[in-house]
């Protein structure tokens, strides 16, 4: 365990993929000591193992709460059970890592930024996609465009075993395009900085083993204030295809900006989760034409040195959080990002649900 001068004390509750790899994060940034590891099976004992077995170990955040007294709290359970942590974290007077989405209703996740608020400490949500270079510049450049911009995204998961074992706990409270969706959104929003008007969905139940009026496949739209539309579709189960699982693209007036991920886009990479944010290049496609109407500028292809895989992004985003405490940044646009995209999300899913366009506004 770290004792080197003063750490930030972090209790880590849920130990599952995400939580692992914010616990090895916190098992290696100097800053932090992991005060003990949260979860209600033996995947507590299997992260322990992997961090040199030096952790206390609990199945209750209440008996840990009050066992370590931590300084900042990293959730990365169910999204059900996000509110009502992050709320007993902040009582508490700890700072908040929490992973997306902020909870499992708008409402829930406007009182715990609200909580946040309060308590006077630091909620940092986690938007894996804001802490990598290539979706940076992605974003970027999709500035140079002009407007209206046409944002395709997609992330379909054909998944089994453990992943799919994963998904349909998910599904229990959230749909696919609300889990994955609200990163998709909020690279949106930042793409076109302008105000969401109204969304339409559709989705299919396409099996038994999840919740009757919830559905594993999903395709959203949004119309923007300043006439931009944005696509998004996700799927999770066996029976997804992988065809064109991985589409990251926008294009405007002056061209069109892709993601092309011609590995991690490839055959049976789409359950993998190193696969979801890898990049390898940006092609950027200038509409420019000469007088024969031919265009006048090749493609520029962008291939950034820094391609973190997804444990680093993980130390990325978890720097960013001792970076805020520490520095005591002012957190307030992240929050309400979070929320506003959150919002967008469940737009969404009551307009699958009910069949009708929903207004934003």
């Amino acid at each position: 365990m770290q004792n080197k001068g003063k750490h930030l004390r972090v209790l880590v509750v849920g130990c599952g993929n995400m939580g692992s790899s914010h616990a090895k994060a916190y098992h290696t940034i100097e800053g932090f000591e992991i005060c003990g590891l949260v979860s209600k099976g033996k995947s507590r004992e299997l992260l322990n193992a992997k961090l040199g077995n030096c952790y206390a170990l609990f199945n209750d955040m209440d008996e840990a709460m009050k066992a370590t007294q931590p300084d900042a709290v990293c959730i990365s359970t169910y999204p059900d059970t996000h509110e009502k942590f992050a709320i007993k974290a902040f009582e508490n007077e700890c700072h908040v890592f929490i992973e997306k989405p902020l909870a499992d209703s708008i409402e829930g996740a406007e009182r715990v930024a609200e909580a946040a608020k309060k308590a006077g400490k630091k909620l940092v949500v986690g938007y894996i996609l804001r802490h990598h270079p290539s979706w940076e510049r992605f974003v970027e450049l999709s500035h140079e465009l002009g407007k209206p911009l046409v944002m395709r995204m997609n992330l379909n998961q054909q998944s089994d075993g453990s992943m799919w074992t994963l998904h349909r706990n998910l599904m229990n409270s959230l749909s696919p395009i609300v889990d994955c969706g609200v990163h998709y959104i909020d690279v949106m929003c930042q793409m076109t900085r302008s105000k969401p008007l109204q969304v339409y969905a559709i989705g299919a139940r396409l099996t038994e083993e999840i919740p009757a009026g919830n559905y594993n496949y999903g395709q959203l739209q949004i119309r923007f204030e300043d006439g931009s539309v944005g696509w998004y579709e996700a799927g999770w189960g066996p029976m997804v295809s992988e065809t064109a699982f991985f589409v990251k693209d926008v294009f405007g007036p002056k061209g069109s900006v892709s993601i092309v991920a011609t590995e991690a886009g490839g055959s049976g990479k789409s359950s993998s989760i190193e696969a979801h944010t890898k990049t390898e290049a940006l092609r950027f496609h200038h509409a420019d034409l000469d007088k024969n109407e031919k265009f006048a500028k090749e493609d520029t292809w962008i291939n950034l040195e820094d391609e973190p895989d997804h444990q680093e992004l993980c130390n990325r985003e978890q720097r960013y959080f001792l970076k805020s405490i520490v520095e005591d940044i002012d957190l307030a646009a992240h929050s309400e990002d979070a929320v506003n995209s959150l919002r967008i999300a469940f737009a969404c899913d009551e307009s699958v649900r009910t069949g009708k366009v929903v207004s934003l506004v």
